[in-house]
């Protein structure tokens, strides 16, 4: 008998626990991420150049995420206006707001362990980085099911221009919508750019 990778076995693709363990572990011991993560530092850096937005919400990278902060430091040096914010949860709602950072900003961990800014200014992002552990056709997006993204796109008036972020590994061809879940208007890879505008 032989043994699959795990990258090879099959996997329900209904059973969104499951596939989130794999895609976590696949990301984690991914021999080349960093020289992935530096594709796409370039990858991402090009997609800034035209975009006109002066507020970015980000995120703080965990368990093996492309980290987007070196380029989004480098996009708001060119401009005093442009500001970038990370994820805090309002555990009340079930949303995020967003806080500006910068580097060397103070920061503390939230509920849930993650580093998020400590006292410094709200604001509503005009575009929005959304981390993906995996991703599907049309700007469907695998995240890690807490919901907070999905809950925080449907309620911001206006709604920002959303782009995911992720290795190329996670994309599952065969991943169906689930009525929570709010599209993305483009999807970024090292790979270049999956899509733009969704389909």
């Amino acid at each position: 008998m032989v043994l699959k990778p795990a990258s090879e076995t099959r996997v329900d693709l209904n059973d969104r626990i499951a596939l989130r363990s794999r895609l976590i572990r696949e990301r984690l011991d991914m021999p080349d991420r960093l020289e992935r993560a530096e594709v796409l530092q370039s990858v991402l850096r090009a997609w800034l150049i035209p975009r006109r937005e002066l507020t970015i919400g980000a995120y703080w990278p965990i368990k093996g995420e492309f980290d987007p902060l070196p380029s989004l430091y480098r996009w708001s040096e060119s401009d005093p206006q442009r500001r970038i914010g990370l994820p805090v949860v309002d555990k009340m709602s079930g949303t995020l707001s967003f806080q500006v950072w910068y580097p060397g900003c103070p920061m503390e961990e939230d509920a849930y362990g993650i580093l998020k800014p400590k006292d410094t200014e709200v604001f509503e992002p005009q575009l929005v980085l959304v981390p993906c552990l995996g991703y599907g056709p049309c700007g469907l997006r695998l995240g890690y099911g807490g919901g907070f993204m999905d809950r925080t796109l449907a309620a911001l008036v206006p709604r920002p221009a959303t782009a995911g972020l992720a290795y190329a590994h996670g994309f599952q061809a065969l991943l169906k919508s689930l009525p929570h879940d709010v599209p993305l208007d483009a999807m970024i890879t090292e790979e270049g750019v999956v899509w733009d505008k969704g389909c």
